[in-house]
């Protein structure tokens, strides 16, 4: 393992502005700033969120897709010396509250025009945010009590640079960076605490292995949300010196236009990302030479879309990994150079400095081939899950190993290959889906007395949801599920398919036994 050479996300912008300072940091449009410019920037919004109260240790939300007032305002928030809390831009008022209630978030940073959508306005009108106690609004107007971004700025003249600098170099290794929600098998979601220097450290070992370079053009259709979009998609730029050129909203042929305008050279995304791009009708208009690489970032994808994107699309490398947000988003990398087959069918290497182990059922390491669980530990892994010791105790041993739930095996040539779903998580669209928190929503409906849900496949979408209900009346259509369902959760957590019973298998202690559900919806959909 190779320590990076910053101990902070302060230290790391510092030393970025230092050594790329006239080179290009940011281009969408006609915007374009350089790495110097972007870091005044954000010390801007730093000193801005200082002004306003902002001490060490608190929490600052940030609700809105992926923008240039998106990177400064959240980098701010680490060099104020707070954490950053980030939502989903998917997510429901109700699921977006309660993420700003559970982290305790004091000021959220949010948009009030994206795809329609004020979010703003949708906080003022909820009366259950208890801790929240100001709304910026980064685009669109904002009207009431929230403060628009120009007035919200214009505090920073309050602060000294002299305060700024300060504050920020008070940041310290070990102190909070980001709080980043993941759903676990209870359904509720759980705050994972990440510390600076792990992150600093995980992402400078994943530029080493994925062979990131200084001058690479990096497209980011991964919301900056997503642990990979925040920590590839932005904290990697400044390490490396690549130019971030974000995308709000994938279409494929609109990706490859600017993939060939943009002379873009790293593409990370989902393996539905480049599906589409494959299965687009005007492929072949565009120009792709300039892609150097792509990371697809997943297990369990076609076994020919590593050779197409090589030879369709014309992509020289294409690299595949396996993270969990519990391990700062990473586990193992395939490195550059691998070829084809390792690519498809594992997930790589464990990530340098890290342990990782394969366990049976009583906790005994498994040799090479066999199957288990797989736990990791060292370096990566989270300080805990945010106010919930039981769940953190539950998730991490004595020994430090954290278990992920996931199963798999190490090759005899010491790559990691994922062979079951992580508690019955499914992926769609590139989203991980948990069937708990999804069935917790569903049996909120009137009309339904018992629910489980599963993933299926699509093609693509990769997986899609499925729920069994048990009705509580005869005139309970599966309509009005969906519905409410629409309603009620993000888009991607919605289930295709809405199938009625009279019961559920379980076994003995009560379980839902969802490998018997699994064969079920294969006789359904195939009929």
């Amino acid at each position: 393992m190779e320590h990076a050479p910053w101990p902070t996300i302060p230290a790391l912008l510092d030393d970025a502005a230092a050594r790329f300072a006239d080179d290009e940091a940011f281009s969408d449009g006609s915007v374009s700033l350089s790495f110097a410019e972007l870091v005044v920037s954000i010390r801007q919004n730093a000193k801005a969120l200082m002004a306003w109260g902002v001490e060490p240790g608190d929490r600052v939300a940030i609700w809105a897709p992926n923008t240039l007032e998106w990177i400064q305002a959240a980098l701010a928030v680490h060099c104020a010396g707070a954490t950053l809390v980030t939502v989903n831009t998917r997510f429901k008022g109700s699921e977006a509250a309660y993420i700003l209630n559970r982290s305790k978030a004091r000021l959220v940073f949010t948009v009030s025009d994206f795809l329609d959508t004020d979010y703003a306005s949708i906080l003022q009108s909820r009366d259950d945010l208890d801790h929240l106690e100001h709304i910026v609004v980064l685009h669109g107007s904002a009207h009431d009590d929230a403060e628009d971004r120009e007035a919200f700025l214009a505090r920073a003249d309050q602060i000294t640079e002299a305060q700024r600098a300060e504050r920020a170099a008070a940041v310290g290794p070990n102190d909070l960076c980001h709080v980043l929600f993941t759903s676990g098998t209870t359904g509720a979601p759980k705050g994972v605490m990440l510390e600076h220097q792990a992150v600093c450290t995980v992402y400078h070992n994943l530029c080493n292995v994925f062979d990131l370079r200084h001058g690479d053009r990096m497209l980011v259709v991964l919301p900056f949300f997503h642990s990979f979009g925040l920590h590839v998609g932005i904290l990697a730029a400044f390490m490396r010196g690549m130019t971030i050129l974000p995308h709000l909203v994938f279409d494929p042929d609109a990706v490859m236009q600017r993939v060939q305008d943009d002379r873009v050279s790293v593409f990370p995304g989902p393996p539905t990302v480049f599906q589409a791009m494959l299965q687009s009708p005007n492929r072949e208009k565009y120009d792709l030479s300039s892609l150097r690489c792509v990371t697809i970032g997943a297990a369990g994808f076609p076994p020919t879309l590593v050779t197409d994107i090589i030879e369709k699309l014309g992509v020289p490398e294409v690299r595949n990994g396996f993270g969990i947000t519990e391990s700062s988003g990473t586990v193992s990398l395939v490195p550059a150079g691998e070829p084809p087959e390792v690519v498809t069918n594992t997930v790589g290497k464990p990530l340098p400095g890290l342990e990782v182990k394969i366990v049976d059922a009583d906790g005994n390491a498994l040799a090479p081939g066999e199957q288990g669980e797989v736990l990791v530990r060292g370096y990566t892994i989270m300080r805990g899950y945010l106010d919930d010791p039981e769940a953190t105790a539950q998730a991490i041993d004595p020994d430090g190993w954290f278990h992920t739930g996931d199963i798999g095996l190490f090759r005899s040539d010491g790559n990691l290959v994922i062979t079951d779903r992580l508690k019955d998580m499914f992926t769609v669209g590139g989203f991980n889906a948990y069937p708990a928190e999804i069935e917790a929503t569903l049996a909120k409906h009137p009309g339904v007395a018992q629910v489980a849900v599963i993933g299926v496949a699509d093609e693509r979408l990769g997986d899609v949801g499925m729920a069994f209900v048990i009705p509580t009346g005869p005139d309970v259509t599966a309509d009005e599920i969906l519905t409410f369902a629409r309603a009620e959760m993000a888009n991607f957590k919605v289930p295709r398919y809405v199938h009625f019973v009279t019961e559920l298998p379980l076994n003995a202690t009560g379980k839902v036994l969802k490998t018997e559900l699994r064969v079920q919806a294969r006789a359904i959909l195939a009929s």
